[in-house]
């Protein structure tokens, strides 16, 4: 086995108390019968045994094997082994071995490519938020120590099998990563031709597409090498430039997605931003084509101060998202590249209407620390309260439809990025 990671990852060190959130709150933490049964083991004639008892109890859904139980949280919603410190008091006095994997794992992201492990990252994390977005360097992958990879027998596995979906999978995702990557045209434009080469694909390559023959091995090639042109790449940021499209619906679909979340999260620090946030853009009342108004004014005054620093965060979300989501697990290629274009909306949305933001453009000598700040704020936030929702992931899959109607939707969130 080999291990790579995004430079970001391979730095990654887990700030504990220092950090600004945990990730021991909000979230519904399974063990497995193999991590609960050492852990009895290692508790067992200690204090902490009838804690272990009383505290992580059997799934309620009947699950067994990896989500056999359930670790039980206290009333604020954190997790009932968090001590004082903000640190894991079963693993201080346990080690990590007793953890389970997601605890063990997060913020690490694996994802098996045959013999390879590859280690990416949560964002729902502040401190892989911080590193990913701010280091200009953060996505350059390069090889890790296997014991960085921990337990890499969780990770997903990407089979290049018999079917062309998997054998091409790899081939695929790195020409999206490399057309990300292309600064001759705006972000958006990379992003609408992402639509564009998924939707030209979407014809021939597709879950469950048995094993190319020669001809559709060509033609995959020969549409990648397409979107590599310089002159495809110019064609299409023109046609984008061109497309009128009104904003409002976009402004609605972001304001309706957090809506949504604020009703089903418990977590103050999400709940305070998402207030200053829709307080920002005129509150509940307002209607979807003045809050796009207000949206368009402050995205063009923070690009002329600074342009250079927002696109890298966006742009290092987009190659991690490619990295962190093997879009093999969406319905198709295209529906992959919609999910990716819609967070990233829901994250322009708050981080234009962060309190931190609005106030830089009404100060612009504040230095690009606060930008910083709040963008790691936003994008953290949106990660671990929106972006895995089961009720977000359902509203994605409605929103986009089916094929031309999905690419359609797409051109929508495209324009108001």
């Amino acid at each position: 086995m080999t291990a790579s990671a995004p430079r970001y990852m391979a730095r990654f060190r887990c700030i504990a108390e220092a950090c600004e959130d945990t990730c021991c709150a909000g979230l519904t933490v399974p063990i497995s019968e193999s991590r609960w049964g050492l852990l009895r083991q290692k508790v067992a004639g200690t204090p902490d045994a009838a804690r272990v008892a009383e505290l992580i109890t059997p799934n309620p859904d009947g699950a067994t094997g990896q989500q056999a139980g359930i670790l039980g949280k206290r009333a604020d919603g954190h997790c009932a082994f968090l001590d004082e410190a903000k640190l894991c008091s079963l693993q201080r006095r346990y080690g990590e071995a007793v953890l389970p994997d997601g605890c063990s794992v997060f913020p690490r992201v694996l994802t098996r490519w045959g013999a390879r492990v590859e280690m990416a990252g949560s964002l729902a994390c502040p401190e892989t938020a911080r590193l990913c977005l701010l280091s200009e360097d953060a996505l350059v992958r390069e090889p890790v120590p296997e014991e960085q990879a921990l337990r890499p027998q969780v990770a997903r596995q990407v089979a290049a099998g018999d079917d062309a979906w998997t054998a091409h999978a790899d081939t695929v995702r790195e020409a999206m990563l490399r057309l990300l990557n292309r600064r001759e045209v705006p972000f958006a434009a990379r992003l609408y031709a992402l639509g564009r080469m998924a939707l030209d694909l979407g014809d021939f390559y597709f879950p469950g597409t048995t094993a190319f023959a020669s001809t559709e091995t060509a033609r995959l090639a020969s549409i990648l090498r397409e979107y590599e042109s310089t002159d495809t790449l110019a064609s299409l940021h023109a046609q984008l430039q061109a497309l009128e499209l009104p904003g409002g619906p976009w402004a609605g679909i972001c304001g309706a997605v957090l809506r949504s979340r604020e009703a089903a999260v418990s977590s103050p620090r999400f709940l305070s931003l998402m207030s200053a946030v829709r307080a920002s853009y005129g509150g509940a009342d307002t209607h979807p084509d003045r809050a796009w108004e207000l949206h368009a004014a402050r995205r063009s005054a923070l690009a002329s101060l600074h342009g250079a620093r927002v696109h890298q965060y966006f742009l290092h979300h987009a190659l991690n998202h490619v990295l962190r989501h093997p879009f093999t697990e969406a319905e198709s290629l295209l529906n992959a590249v919609f999910l990716h274009v819609l967070r990233a909306s829901v994250v322009r949305w708050v981080l234009l209407g962060h309190p931190a933001v609005v106030a830089l453009l009404e100060a612009p000598g504040t230095p690009v620390a606060a930008l910083d700040a709040a963008a790691v704020e936003a994008f953290q936030v949106v990660a671990k309260h929106v972006e895995q929702a089961p009720s977000f992931l359902d509203f994605a899959r409605g929103l986009a439809g089916e094929g031309p109607e999905t690419f359609a939707r797409l051109l929508i969130l495209v324009k108001g990025l």
